[in-house]
């Protein structure tokens, strides 16, 4: 009997030949992470510990991205607490602004996180390496301390559920539709502590941005993780960038899994959350006309440069809607610096778009594009709860760049098919 990508990846880390769903394993970790808001809770608890040293300070990764720029005081004081953490144990990746990113976007882009890895984070999108093969999964603050202790951690093997795609993406249509188009059909609990592993044609179409999209939602389903196997495209990702070894795991073909879904994409049309879930997802075509005050391109779901090109190739020429406001947010650093190259932040400056450095900031309601009682705001970012982008009284859509770009034009959600020929 075969095993799945997950309980490879998982055997590996605890040195054993084979476990099972439901098995309690202890795994050796090989990168874990934590950002401004939870790695001050993690830091300390490390103290208390009283353990004088890190496991290995290059297998740690701090990273301010939330409210950073430091958006006041208390945002100061949390940033420079994980700084002086990072210099007192000279913690190797640790990457400010100005050298930094929104962490799920930058560790993969430094070669921080690889095939084959077991990593973990205070942060529930570090799912988001499930897109290179690697079993990554968030934690709470407390196991990043006894991580960044210890360097190992117990999890409960997980079973998986396998989806299939198949066909051929329309045009406008990418990762970020599979991904809430499966959340729609699962639900927000319909993979919990579950592995999900997407496969098919539409997959391996799709590139690196497109799976890391993918993977970077599948706790919106609930899932413990969200993967893709690795193929010619992922390699061609990491060969240059990764900074040490690496193993492919792939799953066997046999193996079992507790459910599989199969879902043609040949007719699907861009999909878009409503509030207040990312599992309540409709075609655009049946939110056609809802009026916005705001669209948000960015965050560690979308804003790679693939989603920025997709989205400038629809605001070439065009202007945001004169009763909205539009935000574009790269998600790192080299990201912004090759958009800029590209001429895309020309693109969106012309859009009369606010062109923003990296940072989480509007997603989790943080900064830089606080919605006021009332307000309405399409984004590209992974959360539409109450109150996630600002005030209680507002409501926030999820959907992607296409999407996104031609609703900012228009002011109201917008198929970009309306808009036309693409520039």
């Amino acid at each position: 009997m075969g095993h799945t990508m997950a309980e490879k990846l998982l055997a590996r880390a605890a040195g054993k030949d084979e476990v099972f769903p439901g098995e309690l394993i202890n795994a050796k970790i090989d990168m874990a992470l934590g950002n401004d808001i939870t790695a001050p809770v993690a830091i300390k608890e490390f103290n208390r510990i009283g353990v004088e040293k890190v496991f290995d300070r290059e297998r740690i990764a701090l990273i301010p991205d939330h409210f950073t720029p430091n958006k006041d005081i208390m945002a100061a004081e949390q940033a420079k607490l994980m700084r002086d953490f990072a210099r007192r144990h000279e913690i190797v990746h640790y990457y400010e602004i100005g050298r930094m990113g929104v962490e799920h976007a930058l560790l993969p882009e430094l070669g921080i996180v690889l095939p084959g890895d077991v990593v973990i984070g205070a942060d529930s999108h570090t799912c988001t390496y499930g897109a290179l093969g690697a079993f990554a999964t968030g934690v709470g603050s407390t196991d990043l301390a006894a991580v960044m202790a210890m360097g190992e951690l117990w999890f409960k093997v997980p079973p998986t559920i396998r989806i299939i795609f198949e066909g051929k993406l329309p045009p406008s249509v990418g990762g970020k539709d599979l991904i809430l188009y499966t959340i729609g059909q699962l639900g927000v609990d319909g993979a919990r502590y579950c592995a999900l592993e997407f496969a098919g044609p539409p997959i391996t179409a799709l590139g690196m941005d497109g799976r890391f999209t993918i993977s970077n939602m599948a706790i919106e389903a609930g899932a413990k993780a969200g993967l893709i196997a690795p193929d010619d495209i992922t390699e061609a990702y990491v060969k240059d960038r990764a900074r040490r070894p690496y193993q492919v795991i792939k799953g066997d073909e046999d193996a079992p899994v507790m459910a599989e879904y199969h879902w043609n994409v040949d007719n699907m049309e861009p999909q878009v959350a409503a509030p207040f879930s990312p599992a309540n997802v409709h075609p655009v075509s049946e939110l056609k006309g809802t009026a916005l005050d705001q669209v948000v391109i960015g965050s560690c779901t979308n804003g790679r440069i693939d989603d920025l090109r997709e989205a400038a190739a629809i605001l070439k020429g065009r202007r945001a809607h004169p009763q909205l406001r539009l935000l574009v947010i790269p998600a790192t650093q080299a990201i912004y610096r090759q958009a800029l190259q590209e001429g895309l932040l020309e693109i969106f400056a012309d859009a009369e778009a606010a062109i923003s450095t990296p940072t989480c900031g509007p997603c989790l309601g943080g900064h830089m594009g606080i919605l006021a009682e009332g307000e309405v705001s399409l984004a590209t970012t992974n959360r539409n709860f109450v109150g996630r982008m600002g005030h209680p009284g507002s409501k926030v859509y999820l959907a992607g760049p296409a999407v996104a770009a031609a609703s900012a034009v228009t002011g109201t959600i917008t198929h970009p098919a309306e808009l036309g020929e693409v520039n």
